[in-house]
């Protein structure tokens, strides 16, 4: 599998606070980050999969709600976070 719990808590310990850390924002913006990126590449190949494609969709929407929410509360972590994953050129 793409995700197992030693790729989980390895997101969590560079992104989080803990590697068991994991209602932080940031720690939860890169574990969504990481799915995006699994799933854009599944695309790719598999340009019919519709289910897969809403999935994706809706993980982008609970990615941005979360980066607005970090946005709001706190300009510097959100800006920390947006330049360490590279998700704004």
């Amino acid at each position: 599998m793409y995700l197992d719990s030693e790729k989980k808590k390895e997101i969590f310990g560079q992104y989080g606070k803990s590697n068991t850390d994991t209602g932080s924002p940031e720690a939860q913006i890169a574990l969504f980050s990481y799915r995006i990126n699994h799933l854009t590449e599944h695309l790719k190949s598999n340009k019919k999969d519709y289910s897969t494609e809403r999935a994706l969709v809706m993980l982008v929407g609970k990615r941005r709600r979360l980066l607005d929410y970090l946005k709001a509360k706190d300009i510097m972590r959100y800006r920390a976070i947006i330049k360490e994953l590279g998700i704004r050129k």
